[in-house]
């Protein structure tokens, strides 16, 4: 639960001046530093980023009175549906913290090996 406030929290602090692909950078690090398996470095990073994401995505529809997100959901997907961009954006941006996340989690793995292959 710390890993996933952790991502959250710095994710949306990074975001503020740097890319959008900080996010990545910062679940890599989180992971990398406090996971034990790979499915939780995974869902860490997953729900981390798509809890930021999400709520960016609900600030933006209740900032233009869903002007915003029902002509993108017109233009994507063909509907007028508000709720469709906001999941899309949410699970986008949780695969990338995901997979960010559990790339920390082997790198952590590999460096762990190597330095005991070098020790024996």
């Amino acid at each position: 639960m710390i890993q996933i406030i952790l991502i959250a929290v710095l994710s949306l602090l990074a975001q503020f001046v740097l890319p959008w692909w900080s996010l990545a950078i910062i679940a890599f690090l989180v992971c990398f530093w406090r996971s034990s398996s790979a499915g939780q470095s995974f869902f860490a990073g997953f729900y981390g980023v798509a809890l930021v994401w999400l709520a960016y995505a609900i600030l933006l529809h209740s900032r233009t009175d869903g002007v915003f997100t029902g002509r993108m959901s017109e233009l994507l997907f063909k509907t007028n549906s508000a709720i469709l961009p906001g999941l899309v954006t949410a699970i986008v941006g949780g695969l990338v913290g995901g997979l960010a996340g559990l790339s920390g989690y082997f790198v952590k793995g590999a460096i762990g090996n190597e330095i005991a292959n070098r020790i024996s």
